[in-house]
């Protein structure tokens, strides 16, 4: 059985840092992408990040570049998305998720169509 465990959410004043975990099982980790992706209330599913499992590559939506660090530990089969001058526009519902890995196309990842496996997420609220 597939299963993605996030953990690390929780309640931050503006500027803190946190850390999430995605731990997998259920798959083969190397050949697949993990990505990171958030939901505000009342806005659509945005992409954050994503690490290819198999070669450590690295993506990030504009919106996080510079604040937010993905990482994955193959021998634990667990992605870290590292969090850090937080703001609350952060504020949101964190999901990771696997996609197939060998498959690729410009702009696939980020594409949360593509990916076929999902956490069941995790609270990040920023306050001000």
């Amino acid at each position: 059985e597939v299963q993605l465990v996030e953990s690390g959410g929780g309640l931050v004043q503006a500027g803190g840092s946190l850390r999430l975990s995605c731990a997998t099982s259920g798959f083969t980790f190397d050949d697949y992408a993990i990505g990171w992706f958030r939901q505000a209330p009342g806005k659509e599913r945005e992409g954050v990040s994503c690490v290819s499992s198999s070669d450590g590559s690295t993506y990030y939506a504009d919106s996080v570049k510079g604040r937010f660090t993905i990482s994955s530990d193959n021998a634990k089969n667990t992605v870290y998305l590292e969090m850090t001058s937080l703001r609350p526009e952060d504020t949101a519902v964190y999901y990771c998720a696997a996609r197939d890995g060998d498959y690729y196309y410009p702009g696939v990842e980020l594409d949360s169509h593509e990916y076929a496996y999902w956490g069941q997420g995790t609270q990040v609220a920023v306050s001000s």
